[in-house]
């Protein structure tokens, strides 16, 4: 008989109660030290003081509104992300995976607009993840994302990552668009170096093509920037954001700069929930946390004090992990025993991290984890590893 609970997650055997800063508290009592954050969501930890008076000021005022009419929390929100990002404009979504289809929408518009309604195909890399929705899937491209789940969206170019020549041929007169992750999150932790980045935006320029980046995961302050690509000094023609930004409250966005935008007039698109009240009151007291020069300076800080004992912590134990990789807290432990394994060792520890493709499991703590809370989770890594 199937649960009433659709069956699609392989879920731990851990039912959490409350939560408060970087822990969780299971429903039998026992405390555990969350380095996942919801997969980057809880940027600011559980139960952020400053995020719940946001939310529950807003809650006593107004909790919808439809886009029919101004929200002033969602011009609020727009106004901060177009004066800290390259963007000219916003679009509020409740997810990355919406994010993704309006990014998809707003490339392919472009150029029928342009009068080229030819160029419509997106190119993407492997290892690359962008939703679970149609186009989400299409864009992967891989057979665990796709299989079964035919016809699929036509329109994606799919090359291996990394591979820039294969970039060089691919673009050409029926190009829209590249899209790709600064950093992979599913694929592993898997940076694109900042060459890449710059050669990619010289080669669309070249070319005309849009270029996308998909900051669902590593942007909102995750690498020690406000959004990766800013460490490459590059910048997309749109980018989707979600998670971190609304620190826990369903919330995504386009960026996108006026020209990339141009097609997306009045009924071209939108949504009932997006950009509610809510969301962007929260979204709001997250950008006006995360994008000040002394937190991100603090994530750096903290950044390079994981990874110092993270390193440590692999020398310790090299049948378990071979190598720390990623970018500011969005690192990997890639590991040499079954990465599935290592989580569930860290649970009897009394620790979360997230598995990932590579063999890699995912440490994404919260962006304000104290340096006492780094210490302990090393501890508990090394205890799981030790375990094993």
């Amino acid at each position: 008989m199937i649960a009433s609970i659709l069956p699609t997650y392989s879920r731990a055997p851990l039912t959490f109660v409350s939560g408060e800063g970087s822990w969780l508290t299971e429903a039998d009592g026992r405390r555990f030290l969350d380095l996942g954050a919801g997969i980057a969501v809880n940027a600011l930890g559980h139960a952020n003081p400053e995020l719940v008076d946001a939310l529950t000021t807003q809650a006593q005022s107004v909790w919808h509104l439809s886009n029919l009419y101004n929200i002033p929390a969602q011009q609020k929100l727009a106004d901060a992300l177009v004066d800290k990002t390259f963007a000219d404009t916003v679009f509020f979504t409740n997810s990355g995976t919406e994010a993704c289809e309006l990014a998809v929408k707003m490339a392919r518009k472009y150029w029928f607009d342009k009068g080229q309604p030819e160029r419509t195909d997106i190119i993407t890399f492997s290892g690359s993840f962008h939703g679970r929705s149609s186009a989400g899937i299409a864009a992967a491209g891989s057979e665990k994302m796709t299989k079964g789940f035919g016809p699929l969206l036509p329109g994606f170019v799919h090359l291996e990552f990394g591979d820039l020549m294969g970039l060089t041929d691919a673009l050409g007169d029926t190009t829209a668009a590249v899209m790709i992750e600064p950093v992979q999150g599913e694929g592993g932790i898997r940076p694109v170096p900042d060459a890449d980045l710059k050669a990619m935006r010289e080669l669309c320029d070249a070319n005309g093509a849009l270029l996308i980046f998909d900051e669902v995961q590593c942007g909102m302050g995750r690498t020690g920037k406000l959004f990766a690509h800013e460490w490459a000094g590059v910048t997309p023609d749109i980018m989707m954001v979600a998670k971190g930004i609304g620190g826990g409250f369903p919330l995504g966005a386009v960026l996108a700069t006026e020209e990339a935008a141009s097609g997306m007039t009045a009924g071209t698109h939108g949504s009932t929930y997006g950009g509610n009240p809510l969301a962007c009151a929260v979204g709001a007291k997250v950008m006006e946390i995360i994008a000040d020069d002394a937190f991100l300076a603090e994530v750096n800080r903290k950044a390079g004090l994981l990874r110092q004992k993270l390193e440590g912590l692999v020398s310790s134990h090299p049948d378990v992990f071979e190598s720390v990789r990623g970018s500011g807290l969005m690192l990997g432990l890639k590991c040499k025993a079954v990465n599935t394994d290592v989580v569930q060792a860290g649970y009897a520890q009394g620790v979360l991290t997230v598995p990932a493709a590579d063999n890699v499991i995912r440490l994404l703590p919260p962006l304000n984890i104290t340096d006492e809370d780094i210490t302990v989770a090393v501890e508990l890594l090394d205890a799981a590893a030790a375990q094993m």
